[in-house]
């Protein structure tokens, strides 16, 4: 029973992944915006994280390379939090929803590091 949820939990927790990477992959174009100015290559980073979610959350759901996909989303989580979420906070105009978001990739970014240990290295 505990790996049966074990495994329900795990596809719960991927799966908002895989919906954020292909609306990522599909609506590229219209995110290039939320790239900070300061990295170079615009869009071409909505379309990495894009893909890099839909393989995160498929590894996860697999549970193949599943440790090092929860490693790699908490790293990316983190480089959101310190690119965007808290450059934001300083802006009055984007103040809320970056306290919102920052707050969400914070747990998720927690989350990802809890459930690392759960694979098999």
């Amino acid at each position: 029973m505990d790996k049966m949820l074990s495994h329900i939990g795990r596809i719960i927790f991927a799966l908002p992944f895989l919906l954020f990477g292909a609306n990522h992959i599909m609506m590229g174009d219209k995110m290039a915006g939320m790239v900070p100015s300061f990295i170079p290559g615009g869009v071409i980073w909505i379309y990495f994280t894009g893909a890099a979610m839909v393989l995160a959350s498929l590894a996860i759901i697999t549970g193949k390379q599943g440790r090092s996909a929860c490693f790699g989303l908490a790293f990316m989580l983190l480089v959101f939090i310190v690119t965007m979420h808290l450059p934001g906070l300083g802006n009055p105009q984007t103040q809320m929803m970056s306290t919102i978001n920052l707050l969400k990739d914070m747990g998720l970014m927690g989350a990802c590091l809890f459930m690392a240990p759960t694979f098999k290295s």
